[in-house]
């Protein structure tokens, strides 16, 4: 099937349908039936289940356990870097944002403010800074970590579609993170400044949780939800976990102008792991 044909079927398939079915049967507790389709699936996308802290297929009394199973102690060290990777995946593109531009695919640009709800304030932050957006593929460890520091100030939940965030979309729905439902998470950093990690839904991914409000996304009600945490200490370290997909998508983070330097090694379509260098501060 050529790309623009599958992109074609994302825009005709009932996505939000078809995430509800999948959500059911993620949280199921079927027994004999869970541990079949947890086999198949480590079958299919090759899940290295050796690094989990259990790696029994018929430990998990359902698939949303498995998939946000978590890693063995000792499975991902920290780099010695000012910025760590916060997952397993793949990147998808990273660099500078070219004023409030910033690069989904060859030929499609989306704006920090788009990816943030709209708000133009929250986004001006990021003016000229730098952003990195990585894809968890079905086979990945499904928790999210920090890659530094922070202390979180405001978690806002966005509404919106729910298109595949595989490379062949992204090559081919423009504005597609700035689309699809997401979680903005907002830090503030006494070495970094502000840094925004924004968890990116997408067709079959259940629900979004983090650590301090679990899941964000249940009901899907279509309105904006805005939580501000100014006064209370909710505090995260460098390679803590906070949050988690229950079925997998993207993470793209933003952070202030001359905040990172990003690792020489990095590039496009590059697989990553949880902990590894991603950057320092510049000197």
């Amino acid at each position: 099937m050529s790309d623009g044909l599958k992109v074609l079927v994302q825009h005709l398939l009932p996505k939000r349908s078809l995430t509800g079915l999948a959500g059911r049967v993620a949280r199921a507790r079927g027994g004999a039936m869970t541990t079949r389709l947890i086999r198949w699936f480590v079958g299919k996308y090759g899940v290295d289940m050796s690094e989990a802290h259990d790696p029994d297929v018929a430990g998990y009394a359902s698939f949303n356990d498995f998939f946000s199973r978590p890693l063995r102690a000792g499975a991902r060290p920290l780099a010695d870097a000012d910025f760590v990777s916060p997952v397993d995946g793949a990147i998808s593109q990273f660099g500078a944002i070219d004023d409030h531009h910033m690069l989904q695919a060859k030929g499609h640009l989306f704006t920090t403010t788009a990816l943030v709800g709209g708000d133009a304030e929250l986004a001006g932050r990021f003016r000229h800074g730098s952003f990195a957006n990585l894809y968890l593929s079905p086979r990945d460890y499904h928790r999210l970590h920090m890659p530094c520091d922070g202390r979180l100030t405001r978690m806002v939940y966005v509404p919106g579609t729910l298109f595949s965030v595989n490379p062949v979309t992204a090559r081919g729905v423009p504005n597609l993170f700035a689309r699809n439902e997401r979680v903005v998470c907002v830090f503030e950093s006494p070495q970094h400044g502000t840094f925004v990690m924004v968890l990116v839904g997408a067709t079959i991914v259940g629900s979004m949780a983090t650590v301090w409000h679990g899941i964000v996304n249940s009901k899907r009600t279509g309105r904006v939800s805005d939580w501000r945490y100014d006064d209370q200490a909710i505090d995260l370290k460098k390679g803590e976990e906070m949050g988690r997909f229950l079925l997998g998508s993207t993470i793209v983070m933003l952070f202030e102008k001359g905040a990172i330097k990003f690792n020489p090694a990095w590039a496009p379509e590059r697989p990553v792991r949880l902990g590894e260098a991603m950057g320092n501060r510049p000197a």
